[in-house]
């Protein structure tokens, strides 16, 4: 009986590191795929500044892909500074590229959803009995959405532990979603 149950956790431990994996290969192309769509966007932008057919159109293509609160700082000066520049600058390539730093940001995705994600599966690395290894592995994931969610606060100014809390409620509730819809 007690090789069943090793049994059970080892292959629970497989699915889990797999999926780690696969999350992290998914997550990493999703950024690659943003970095070139930012890119693109770029210089696009660059492409109408240069093209604009008058200065103020120039000067909101500038404005817009800045964030309102900077662009509405900005006088016809700044922005008249930034259309010379554009403009000095050496025509723009047909179409964006990826680059290496790219290539590394997508591993640095990849490593970093894997690696956050490891902490959850070490119980069923060390203990024998699925059940048990389940429930510390899910209390290992409340602890780290708290600890996400207080980072989050801190970050966006906000209380971190009502942002630890909500993270915990959120994850709760997006787990149980999951579960519901048979996940």
């Amino acid at each position: 009986m007690a090789e069943v149950g090793r049994e059970a956790v080892r292959t629970m431990l497989i699915a889990v590191l797999g999926c780690n994996l696969a999350w992290g290969i998914i997550d990493g192309v999703l950024y690659l795929l943003g970095a070139l769509a930012e890119r693109s966007s770029g210089l696009a932008t660059v492409r109408a500044v240069r093209e604009a057919s008058t200065v103020a159109d120039a000067h909101r293509h500038i404005a817009d892909v800045l964030p309102s609160e900077i662009a509405a700082a900005l006088g016809r000066e700044e922005l008249e500074s930034i259309r010379g520049r554009l403009l000095a600058l050496p025509a723009p390539p047909a179409r964006a590229h990826l680059t290496a730093t790219d290539a590394r940001g997508a591993l640095g995705v990849l490593l970093l959803v894997f690696l956050s994600t490891l902490p959850v599966a070490l119980p069923f690395m060390f203990m024998h009995e699925p059940r048990a290894a389940l429930r510390v592995s899910n209390a290992i994931a409340i602890a780290l959405l708290f600890v996400a969610g207080q980072l989050y606060g801190r970050l966006t100014g906000r209380s971190p532990v009502w942002v630890g809390l909500a993270m915990v409620a959120l994850g709760v509730a997006l787990v149980g979603l999951t579960m519901a819809l048979g996940g």
